[in-house]
């Protein structure tokens, strides 16, 4: 059994037994069918998950992600738990399965599903295992990288998760940020765009990584900055970006002439998504997750043990 669904199976059982929801509760938060729920809690029993106490998962872990989701007012918080002596490629591994896992579960027909793009949700994209959904439309939310940075290029990624929920795709072919603030607006306010523009309006789920703070080297498309945009950045003190838009540690979005050369879904906008699911792990990304938590741009969080303690340490202290 993969231990993603071993974690699922424990988290039912921690909910139903620990917490005292009813099925029918369990099955609403998670998506999920109430006759599941009831066949997870006796498959729970048959694995060893459930005598009188839980195995196999820590009931702490299900308790940081209950804080985590109380302490921000989430619609849900999926944490991977950390191997002290596992390396980052392995914790990004087990993230991106259980992220692949936890997304599967949220996809039903009829959706409009949007895509940012990067390492982490390009890992989860990959890790998710197809299914059969009819009516399913998956649109970018930013535009793409510049040629140098195409390992995640957002229409790569709608293509294949459309492939996998047997959906349909619409991709943009314009990079995420332009030369002026007249050829973005051009493009964004073009008959060309007026479909993905439409679909914006109509989003039912997002998919966005987390782009970590100035220093953070690992950007696939902040090459697209110049150099006046890294000093405004910096003198305005950007503590990280999501949809490709900055903000500081307080989540003030950071307007100006980046931010109109910018072809991507705005925050505000990601806010009004019934569900706005942000996949990002590490102890450097905290100080970037969580003004978005903050402000309500995410209602749904997917990260490592690590870092939710992290975000947590950083939220009390502030």
């Amino acid at each position: 059994m993969k231990e993603d669904k071993k974690k699922l199976l424990a988290k039912v059982a921690y909910m139903y037994y620990e917490q005292e929801l009813t099925q029918a509760q369990i099955a609403k938060e998670l998506a999920l069918y109430r006759t599941t729920v009831s066949r997870m809690l006796s498959q729970a029993k048959k694995e060893g998950i459930v005598e009188i106490k839980l195995n196999h998962f820590d009931g702490a872990l299900f308790e940081l992600e209950e804080q985590i989701k109380r302490t921000f007012d989430l619609t849900a918080v999926e944490i991977v738990p950390n191997d002290a002596n596992a390396s980052e490629a392995a914790k990004e591994e087990q993230l991106s399965a259980a992220a692949g896992a936890f997304l599967r579960r949220q996809f039903v027909d009829g959706m409009v599903v949007g895509v940012s793009w990067g390492a982490s949700v390009g890992n989860a994209v990959n890790q998710i295992d197809p299914k059969q959904l009819t009516d399913v439309s998956v649109v970018p939310v930013v535009g793409g990288p510049s040629h140098i940075n195409s390992r995640y290029h957002v229409n790569t990624l709608v293509y294949e998760l459309a492939r996998k929920l047997n959906g349909n795709s619409l991709f943009v072919n314009a990079t995420v940020i332009q030369e002026s603030q007249e050829l973005a607006a051009g493009i964004f306010n073009s008959k060309y765009f007026h479909e993905l523009r439409e679909y914006w309006q109509r989003l039912d789920l997002v998919i966005v990584g987390v782009g970590g703070p100035l220093s953070y080297r690992k950007s696939q498309w902040r090459d697209l900055l110049s150099p006046e945009d890294y000093e405004e950045l910096r003198l305005r003190e950007a503590i990280g970006d999501c949809c490709c838009r900055f903000y500081d540690d307080s989540g003030k979005l950071l307007k100006g002439s980046l931010d109109q050369r910018t072809i991507g879904l705005p925050l505000t906008e990601l806010a009004k998504v019934p569900q706005a699911i942000g996949i990002a792990r590490g102890t450097s990304k905290a100080r970037s997750i969580l003004p978005l938590l903050k402000k309500g741009y995410l209602k749904t969080l997917i990260t490592d043990q690590e870092t939710a303690q992290e975000v947590l340490r950083l939220s009390q202290r502030k």
